[in-house]
């Protein structure tokens, strides 16, 4: 226990950065949610919503991902990898983008499409553009966050809570046997970080930390700074406990996007209880009432206290996956919370496999 205490001591501040940069990503995912809370936004429609077959399929793909992702590395094709992840990271700072633009149009006293989509786009290629000439920590991180959270806010209005705490089990056990069983994900691991890809996000120990010079191969070799690869977006950095040259922390985007995943389907989809507490985007929107808001904290609580326990295990320098606690955290903190604001019955919904 005084190795753990020590090793948390010495780590405090990245992992109270790691901290942060989860609620930020979770909470921008809130900010949007009105601007894409519609049917035709919805990745399988209206009646997807309750399908659980599309889950299935969800992840399917993120297999897909990951085997496609090793092959191509293993034939050294690693600019193809790269022109994948770039193409689905543009993807996801474009809906990201999209809200904040419209606001500046609106600002401006213009309406129009057109000047949305050229906007939106612009940034996002000028985003992507400097993270491919400069992959600094600070650059990954901010790519990162944006990425994350719309990444959250389209699949968590794609699937009510009760499809994604399905999704968030079955991701979690694939986890584990990714990480603890077959540890192929770190050979994933050290592609993305060879790559400087912003599937992950850092917190430095120090201020002169560089993520460009940040050897590759790190997972594999077990040096200082370790990590254990938890999907296509999904990692936790496990730092040797008796190490004292540990430099970053770093926490793949799955850590994140699985708890706010759950955290915006709350918002969405719960009962309409209590007052409006969040209206800011006004009509057409539908607004956020105050029961589903509470369940939605309550559930990125959840994930917190996840993520702290999460921690402790990261300090004992044992590899660790980390769905298994920040998804296990997050489910228990929206029974709760949803228990406490809702009432039991009001947080499962009827369900049909396609």
């Amino acid at each position: 226990m005084a190795r753990i205490v020590a090793a948390i001591r010495d780590q405090w501040v990245s992992m109270t950065g790691m901290a942060a940069m989860f609620v930020l990503s979770i909470g921008i995912g809130i900010f949007i949610q009105p601007f894409y809370n519609f049917d035709n936004a919805r990745a399988f429609g209206e009646e997807g919503t309750t399908q659980a077959g599309n889950v299935l399929l969800e992840l399917g793909m993120i297999l897909i991902f990951t085997v496609g992702i090793i092959w191509l590395a293993r034939k050294g094709l690693a600019m193809v990898i790269k022109a994948i992840v770039f193409l689905a990271l543009g993807y996801s700072l474009f809906i990201s983008f999209g809200p904040p633009m419209a606001i500046v149009l609106y600002l401006a006293g213009s309406n129009s499409l057109n000047a949305w989509l050229a906007l939106s786009m612009s940034f996002t290629i000028g985003m992507m553009v400097i993270l491919h000439k400069f992959p600094e920590w600070y650059v990954v991180n901010s790519v990162g966050v944006l990425v994350g959270s719309g990444v959250i806010t389209m699949i968590g209005i794609a699937f009510v809570p009760v499809l994604v705490i399905f999704f968030m089990i079955l991701a979690a056990v694939y986890d584990h046997w990714a990480v603890n069983k077959s540890k192929h994900m770190l050979e994933l691991a050290d592609t993305m970080i060879d790559l400087k890809l912003p599937v992950l996000l850092v917190a430095p120990k120090s201020s002169n930390y560089s993520f460009i010079d940040q050897e590759s191969n790190v997972m594999r070799r077990g040096e200082d700074v370790g990590m254990s690869w938890e999907g296509p977006l999904n990692g936790e950095v496990v730092p040797k406990s008796q190490a004292k040259g540990r430099d970053a922390l770093f926490m793949g985007l799955g850590d994140v996007i699985f708890p706010g995943i759950l955290v915006i389907s709350s918002i969405t989809f719960l009962p309409d209880i209590g007052p409006v507490v969040f209206d800011f985007w006004g009509d057409p929107s539908e607004p956020v009432h105050l029961g589903p808001m509470l369940v939605g904290l309550g559930t990125l609580a959840g994930g917190l206290v996840g993520y702290m326990a999460l921690m402790t295990q990261v300090a004992r320098g044992r590899p660790q996956a980390g769905l298994p606690l920040l998804n296990g955290g997050s489910i228990l903190g929206y029974i709760i919370s949803g228990t406490i604001a809702l009432g039991f019955n009001n947080l499962w919904q009827d369900i049909t496999f396609l």
